[in-house]
């Protein structure tokens, strides 16, 4: 049984996201990359009719995780 192709764009986009996340050089890069990987997979849980799953992913590691990591890499002081 075939997926539909959107299942299937969404899988893919969310592991070169992953990717992406792990091989940049600049952590802000990865750190981006990242919260696009979360909300992609946010999509994949509504997609599944899993609505709270979604949301959690959404809010928590999407959006508060990312806040953090940015501010942190804001914070930090880069060395040349």
């Amino acid at each position: 049984m075939l997926a539909d192709p959107a299942s299937v764009i969404l899988v893919v986009a969310s592991i070169l996201c992953g990717i992406m996340a792990v091989r940049f050089k600049d952590i802000l890069f990865s750190a981006i990359a990242l919260a696009v990987l979360s909300a992609m997979i946010a999509v994949i849980f509504f997609r599944l009719n899993s609505p709270y799953a979604g949301a959690f992913e959404l809010s928590v590691c999407a959006g508060l995780i990312t806040v953090l990591f940015i501010s942190v890499i804001a914070l930090t002081r880069r060395e040349k």
